[in-house]
């Protein structure tokens, strides 16, 4: 089973940005994760809005069937990811309020 941060570091790597450490993205010129996730939303709306767009276009027999079917399964894997590193997130943060003081 994939786990959420596989997901992050394989999406990251497909988007050619590597996962730096906080202090390491300013020595290297690398993104942070703020950055990194930042992008990470960016690009999946972005497939959202082209899935959209397919659709659209289909229904004007304007696109072909699987330019949609490609699109719509692009803006999946997006989203997909986006939630996995939420719920890795929100769980990093419910750890750390769980630790005593």
């Amino acid at each position: 089973m994939i786990t959420a941060l596989a997901a992050a570091k394989a999406y990251a790597a497909t988007q050619n940005h590597g996962i730096t450490a906080p202090g390491a993205a300013a020595e290297t010129g690398g993104l942070d994760f703020g950055a990194m996730l930042k992008n990470a939303m960016t690009d999946a709306m972005h497939a959202s809005k082209n899935a959209e767009t397919q659709m659209v276009r289909q229904t004007q027999g304007k696109a072909e069937l699987i330019d949609v079917a490609t699109a719509i399964s692009a803006a999946e894997t997006s989203l997909e990811t986006v939630m996995a590193v939420r719920d890795q997130v929100i769980s990093a943060y419910q750890e750390i309020m769980r630790m005593p003081i």
